[in-house]
């Protein structure tokens, strides 16, 4: 875009010494010189890359200058090959008209960006027709470079066919118009350049700008449609380096500018803003070139392994709190945030530049409607823009206010203005802070009816939220660095107050029913969304988020105006804001000490909905697929049980009671059937009536009795259990030790997650355990052919007709980067979580069939198994086991606990996999 100063050029590439060096070797080979001068081209090709390696290391973010070497290093390679072949291969003295030929840098490399293992991307235009001898210098040219080892894009076209081509085809048109002359005929260069202007450009300049628009928005949906995804793509990624290339070319195409800097005298940036502009480039450039050396390939998406070596090889340096890679990030959503910014203000100047062109050819020319004013401000075009440049400085509060109308109002704050108030945004200090006529402003629009999320989004972009709440300001951009947070914690939070404001409005009833009712019973509505707010804003800081996370609320919920009670709910709900969750997916609800604890903890009904809210908006906000009905299901059954634990005091029925209620239900649900109830009610305990969902058991019920009365020593079924957005998998067996592992093993070969299961044994010595799996994506199998292998490979299992461990082991991780986090073993021992088990959990990195190894150690220490809960984060898997001993006590604090433990570590951890793998 602008041309980077490449110091010492001959250290690069010497193309006078390779000339003469070629000369020589023609001199001495005569016709069979061709492959020494490759040698030699591919030492000195060699040499200029291990020159810009070693000027990276040394100057690790100097993006301009190390991708414009690159790009100079290819420039001398192209002139002399041309050199070469024109001289010395297909020499022609006397060429004529149509003998002409021109080579142009076109994509990354016209603009002389290019990373290690970019493509070279080269125009070849010929004069008035194709000819043979045009022909067989581009070959020749074309099969030099191809041995050289580098990837080439190329096209040959004549000057007619590529003006042509241009006006029909929006690529070859961008392509062309970053063309660079290289070598060759300039003349015919310069023509083409002339005509493209007079014949591609002059009147298609609104046209242009539609299609890149269009382009880009597709762009970023393939993308993910954030600039915040925590492994973004460098180069087509949202505020990556395609957004400023398409600045660029917009720039480039309507105002004819030359250069990047040029796009300041045009009056489309300020100086300020082409610095950023620049600076951001600079870094993305700078990134780009380190993912490729580091790979050794074309790499453009940030992965969370390369991440980790790119922050280390930008000198990036841990600090209290915040790892290198994590300030490293947080840099890079910085910068993708700064391109944002710029590119609504840009394109902002560009629709007014040719509104204003074309108001003034067409028939309203001269005419002006007036705009309407709201409490001070210009409201034009569906667009909200501040009366005058010193506006927000006579009042600092209208910085608050202001987007505060555009939420109300349900309008676009102008970049204009948005340019205004990023610039002015330093005017909010510790006064304005405190100020409680802007603190009720911004509550009025952290709470908006219309569409706070997008409206706080823009004030995120402008800088005015971080200098008004300074807490989030710290979070800003912050990266949390594992597989489970799909962005960055500024954007996780809004995005969850987008939620919130979606489940009011009745706009999510379907994906959640119970919040979606709920968010009409609190008390307070504002409590709702100032917990949203805040129950991340600690993070980062080195300790624990939520106890910090509560000690920031109740400073801050006072200044936001809130009364003492909603402060004290709002400081609980952050202290709190995982428990839920946690409890739901971690713990055995059909044992009473869950909900028992779970109650004790919450102590009301209005904490319990409010919690319940604001777990399910942190849980989807996550990213996409981290809110599935299983969760909800799971999240439903607590809510129930300890809704009425509350209400009543007690759980409305006793165990016999429970019992009784429940066979009464199933027998309704088996209709002609029901008579299974009676057979089999008393073959299993109690504890198995409780556990159970209705549904399951009519289904358990039916499978048991065909079992039985074709007496088979092993059933196994297999079905889309729609309700849980999983398959069930029921296994009905001889009991015998082992069970539990080898199911598990046999679930793991056909490629399913096991999500929770439940272990019973009938009174006469059967096994009748419930699985439900998803595949590695979270998804249910439903397919007859998956359920078939799932049935196939746990008859296998347990039939021992395949040696599980080393198969296992084989077993590829559906998320192979999770090797690029340390998460090291955890296993935690709970005996007051259950009065009946000792509930064991184990924390550590997901790998293959994790389950089967700690269900197997289980087993060898002579353990019984009766519920299992598996919940994973990212590259985290939490195993939770309700377990006794073979005579049913629990496990009690000693030597043999201290041994499990290390045994459970050992089978979680890595040194474990790896001599399986090497097994």
């Amino acid at each position: 875009m602008t041309e980077p100063v490449i110091t010492d050029q001959r250290a690069i590439f010497d193309r006078r010494e390779i000339a003469s060096r070629i000369e020589a070797l023609v001199e001495e080979y005569g016709d069979a010189s061709r492959q020494p001068v490759v040698e030699l081209l591919k030492q000195a090709l060699d040499r200029g890359r291990g020159e810009m390696e070693r000027r990276l290391e040394a100057h690790p973010s100097a993006g301009h200058a190390v991708a414009g070497g690159y790009s100079f290093l290819v420039d001398q390679l192209v002139r002399v090959i041309h050199e070469y072949v024109t001289q010395h291969t297909y020499p022609n003295p006397n060429r004529s008209a149509g003998e002409r030929l021109a080579v142009m840098a076109v994509g990354g490399y016209g603009r002389s960006e290019m990373a290690p293992y970019s493509d070279v991307d080269i125009a070849f235009l010929v004069g008035e027709r194709r000819n043979a001898w045009c022909e067989q210098v581009v070959e020749a040219i074309l099969y030099l470079m191809w041995d050289l080892g580098l990837k080439i894009g190329h096209s040959t076209r004549t000057l007619d066919e590529a003006i042509r081509l241009a006006k029909d085809d929006l690529t070859i048109r961008t392509a062309l118009l970053e063309g660079r002359y290289v070598w060759g005929d300039r003349s015919l260069y310069d023509e083409g350049e002339q005509r493209y202007t007079s014949e591609v450009v002059r009147g298609s300049e609104q046209a242009f700008l539609t299609q890149k628009l269009e382009e880009r928005n597709a762009r970023h949906k393939r993308m993910g449609d954030s600039r915040y995804v925590v492994e973004p793509n460098v180069k087509d990624g949202k505020g990556g380096l395609r957004d400023l290339q398409t600045l660029y070319w917009i720039g480039k195409f309507i105002h004819r500018v030359s250069s990047a800097s040029e796009l300041v005298d045009a009056g489309l940036m300020t100086d300020a803003e082409y610095r950023s502009f620049r600076r951001a480039e600079r870094f993305l450039l700078a990134v780009r070139c380190h993912m490729h050396i580091l790979t050794g390939r074309t790499e453009d998406r940030l992965t969370f392994d390369l991440q980790r070596q790119v922050a280390e090889r930008m000198n990036y340096a841990d600090r209290p709190g915040k790892s290198a890679v994590e300030r490293f990030m947080q840099f890079y959503f910085m910068q993708a945030k700064r391109v944002g910014s710029l590119t609504g203000v840009f394109l902002a100047h560009i629709e007014d530049d040719l509104a204003q062109r074309s108001a003034r050819k067409g028939f309203f020319a001269g005419f002006k409607p007036k705009p309407r004013m709201v409490k001070g401000c210009r409201v034009f075009g569906g667009r909200i823009a501040a009366p005058s440049d010193d506006w927000f400085a006579k009042d600092p509060v209208r910085l608050i206010e202001i987007f505060q109308i555009a939420e109300a109002e349900g309008l676009e704050i102008h970049p204009e203005t948005m340019r205004q108030a990023n610039r002015d945004s330093k005017l909010i200090d510790q006064a304005v802070r405190e100020d409680p006529r802007a603190n009720a402003i911004f509550l009025d629009l952290l709470c908006g009816r219309n569409d706070p999320e997008m409206v706080l989004r823009w004030m995120n972009e402008a800088g005015v939220f971080g200098r008004f709440v300074p807490d989030f300001g710290r979070v800003n951009a912050q990266m949390q660095f594992d597989m489970y947070h799909h962005y960055t914690v500024d954007e996780h939070t809004i995005r969850a107050i987008g939620l919130l404001n979606k489940i009011e409005k009745g706009e999510l009833k379907h994906d959640h029913p119970r919040a979606s009712r709920l968010i009409h019973k609190v008390g307070s509505r504002r409590v709702a969304y100032v917990a949203a707010l805040l129950h991340d804003i600690a993070k980062g800081r080195g300790g624990d988020h939520s106890v910090l996370g509560a000690e920031v609320a109740e400073e801050l919920c006072p200044r936001f105006g809130l009364s003492e009670s909603e402060t004290e709910l709002v400081a609980w709900l952050v202290l709190n804001h995982l428990l839920m969750s946690h409890t739901a997916q971690k713990r055995d609800l059909t044992d009473p000490k869950t909900i028992e604890d779970y109650v004790a903890q919450v102590q009301s009904i209005e904490r319990l909905r409010h919690l319940a809210i604001l777990t399910a908006v942190d849980i989807r906000a996550v990213g996409p697929g981290t809110w599935n009905s299983w969760k909800g299901q799971l999240l439903g059954e607590l809510y129930d049980a300890s809704s009425e634990r509350l209400r009543l005091g007690h759980m409305r029925q006793g165990r016999k009671e429970k019992v009784a209620a429940k066979k009464a239900q199933v027998a309704d649900v088996l209709e002609e059937k029901a008579a299974l109830v009676e057979e089999f009610g008393t073959v299993l305990d109690d504890a198995y009536w409780i556990a159970e969902p209705v549904d399951i058991v009519a289904l358990n019920l039916v499978h048991y009795a065909d079992a039985r009365a074709q007496e088979h020593q092993l059933s196994v079924h297999c079905e889309f259990y729609d309700a849980r957005g999983a398959t069930l998998v029921t296994v009905i067996a001889a009991d015998h030790p082992g069970l539990f592992y080898r199911i598990a093993g046999g679930i793991h070969l056909a490629g399913g997650n096991i999500i929770d299961a439940r272990i019973h044994t009938t009174r006469s010595g059967w096994a009748l355990d419930n699985f439900l799996v998803q595949d590695p994506h979270g998804a249910p199998f439903r397919e007859e052919q998956q359920l078939e292998r799932l049935k196939k490979s746990i008859a296998d299992a347990l039939a021992n007709r395949i040696d599980l461990t080393p198969r296992l082991a084989q077993r590829p991780l559906p998320h192979s980067r999770s090797k690029a986090f340390d998460v090291s073993p955890r296993v935690l021992f709970d005996n007051k979580a259950s009065n009946r088990f000792t509930v064991i959990e184990v924390n550590a990195r997901d790998r293959p069939a994790l389950l089967n190894r700690l269900a197997r150690v289980l087993f060898e220490s002579r353990l019984v198994v009766h519920s299992a809960h598996i919940t994973n984060y990212g590259e985290r898997a939490v195993d939770t086991f309700y377990v006794t001993d073979l005579t049913g006590d629990k496990l009690a604090e000693g030597e043999r606990r201290n041994r499990l433990e290390a045994r459970l570590a050992e089978a979680a951890g890595d040194a474990m996999q790896a001599r399986l793998e090497d097994a």
